[in-house]
């Protein structure tokens, strides 16, 4: 499975380390992507996805479904 939030889509930055001298090194900036099981109040089972902390504190606002639905996600393939 790829690097990548399923609610937000986001992922990997390309970015430089640069050095006290200037010099650039390309540096991979990865999103911080946490497994969360999740409980699904409309099907009455926990759902496990991969999500980045953003995701999680927006969860907690919006709400699973609408961001599911935003996402084009189907919930009950990620059933647990």
């Amino acid at each position: 499975m790829s690097r990548k939030c399923m609610l937000t889509g986001k992922k990997s930055n390309n970015g430089y380390t640069v050095s006290f001298s200037h010099r650039r090194n390309k540096h991979l900036q990865m999103a911080n992507l946490q497994w969360k099981r999740i409980w699904d109040e409309r099907n009455g089972c926990f759902v496990r996805l991969k999500l980045s902390t953003k995701a999680i504190k927006t969860l907690e606002h919006k709400g699973l479904h609408e961001m599911a639905k935003d996402a084009g996600l189907d919930l009950s393939k990620f059933r647990v």
